[in-house]
């Protein structure tokens, strides 16, 4: 594990004066729900992309996946690099791509370019555990809590307005031009984040030693393989030689990441940080909380879609559909700085349990009002608010068993762990909505049970990451390590990371 170590940061050009933390706050939000909107924005497109492109359905499935797995990828491995070179040089690095990939996109309607371009935009998403790290950094004790909530919210936000925002552009305008607006607010972020070099300061802590590539290309294979066997088991058969094929190479490739990680003097993830209670409980809530978070992001528009000749459904239009999800996304804005009181107050393990409660009841209500739009919207707005209170809950808590230095690293893999939860939430869905099926209307449809089914799989994630967040060791109220924190901290590094960072001239 590496010390924290304080590296001068750029100064302000004279005569301007650094802006208020509001602002930089303000600016890094922005960029977390602009970069989140790009992880459901083609979802309504997705029914006519083989008819525009000339593409197979299965391919178009391609233009979702290609982002889940490329933001697996590089969150964690971005989180790191930004650690050891600069969390705002990196940051800015993934909204490039997300400007270029959102380019690559509205230029063409290959398919194959477009897959490519959506995979730029997945590698993107790093943007939020770097601007947490960022904030942790940079702002007084008082108001990390609320700063980090509210950026680690905005993954929340971004699903929840990107949805009815796409769906407006499919039914008005050509579906490029939600490429080209999304390509242009990249750039406006871009330039909030530069404005006179000090809107969003470069981090003073750095962490020493090679970057641990081997350490990275091992943590890739092994997600790539897990979540292509998740993501694409239900297409190719769950016993088929591909999916067992990949989830066994997952395994393997996994454990002996894990083995050469122990050894190496700067691991890509440190696995001894990792394992303490506080930090891998964490994990493990966040992926049952990505899990049953993304249950009601994937069902309540195809739900409300449903012809009415179902017996439940209400034949609402795309744009109705996808509007049932925007008030949960205004819950989440509101929600996130009374989350950061609750976790200021009582610590964020009761923010957490609390959180994870509140989407067991949101479930709740889904299952037994299925009929009422009004209220297929209250329950859903009610999941969203859980998911608001524990996504501004989890930073906070890994921020809290981990050093400084290594903030960036562990927010992507907390980041990563919902990710994970979710492709499983997409796996598990489509197969109960496939599999419950009868005739309706001269078409298959889902029965009610099966939409009912995935609310009970979804509330029995959410208690099940309440009973995981009670076993998270019990401790005061944190307010997130400090930079002048880090710097007392006692250096566990062995001798030889030491001696060798010496010789660096660190």
């Amino acid at each position: 594990m590496t010390a924290d170590i304080p590296v001068p940061a750029t100064p302000a050009p004279s005569g301007v004066r650094p802006p208020h933390p509001r602002l930089a706050v303000g600016v890094l939000a922005f960029c977390g729900v602009v970069v989140a909107v790009m992880q459901t924005i083609v979802v309504p497109l997705l029914p006519h992309i083989p008819e525009l492109t000339g593409a197979t359905p299965a391919a178009a499935s391609w233009l979702v996946t290609v982002t889940l797995l490329t933001g697996a990828v590089f969150t964690p491995v971005l989180g790191r690099v930004g650690d050891m070179y600069g969390k705002r040089r990196v940051l800015v690095a993934s909204l490039a791509v997300l400007v270029v990939g959102s380019v690559l996109c509205a230029v063409s309607s290959h398919i194959g370019v477009l897959i490519t371009g959506r995979a730029l935009q997945g590698a993107a998403i790093a943007v939020v555990p770097l601007g947490i790290s960022i904030l942790r950094d940079e702002l007084p004790p008082e108001r990390v809590l609320s700063a980090v909530a509210l950026m680690s919210s905005t993954l929340g936000i971004g699903a929840a307005v990107g949805l009815p925002v796409a769906a407006l552009v499919v039914e008005n305008f050509d579906w490029h031009t939600m490429f080209w607006v999304s390509g242009l607010i990249g750039l406006v972020d871009i330039v909030l984040v530069l404005h006179t070099m000090c809107c969003v300061p470069e981090s003073p802590l750095r962490s020493r030693g090679r970057f641990d590539a081997v350490g990275a290309l091992g943590l890739s294979v092994a997600l790539v393989c897990l979540l292509l066997a998740v993501t694409q088991g239900a297409d190719w058969g769950w016993g088929s030689v591909r999916t067992v094929g990949l989830l066994a190479t997952a395994v393997v490739v996994a454990l002996l990441w894990g083995a050469y990680e122990l050894r190496a003097p700067t691991p890509m993830v440190d696995l001894r940080v990792s394992a303490r209670p506080a930090v891998l409980l964490t994990n493990i809530a966040a992926l049952l909380i990505g899990f049953a978070f993304y249950a009601n992001s994937l069902v309540t528009a195809q739900m409300v879609q449903e012809p009415k000749s179902t017996g439940y459904g209400l034949g609402a239009s795309l744009v109705v559909s996808g509007l049932c999800l925007l008030p949960g996304g205004v819950a989440m804005v509101a929600l996130s700085p009374v989350s950061a009181r609750i976790s200021a107050k009582h610590g964020p393990k009761v923010s957490l349990a609390l959180a994870a409660g509140v989407i067991a009841v949101g479930y709740g209500v889904r299952y037994f009002t299925s009929h009422s739009l009004w209220l297929i919207i209250a329950g859903a707005t009610v999941v969203a608010s859980g998911t608001a209170i524990a996504y501004s809950a989890l930073p906070a808590l890994v921020m809290r068993g981990v050093p400084a230095s290594e903030t960036g690293a562990a927010n992507g893999l907390n980041t990563l762990m919902r990710s994970i939860g979710q492709a499983f939430c997409s796996a598990t869905v489509a197969a109960v909505l496939a599999n419950i099926t009868f005739r309706a209307g001269g078409r298959t449809a889902p029965t009610l049970h099966a939409y009912q089914l995935v609310f009970v799989i979804a509330a029995g994630a959410a208690l099940a990451a309440l009973a995981v967040t009670l076993f998270l060791p019990g401790r005061r109220p944190a307010t997130a390590g400090t930079v002048e924190e880090s710097r007392k901290a006692p250096d566990t590094r062995s001798r030889s990371v030491r001696t060798e960072e010496l010789q660096e001239g660190t």
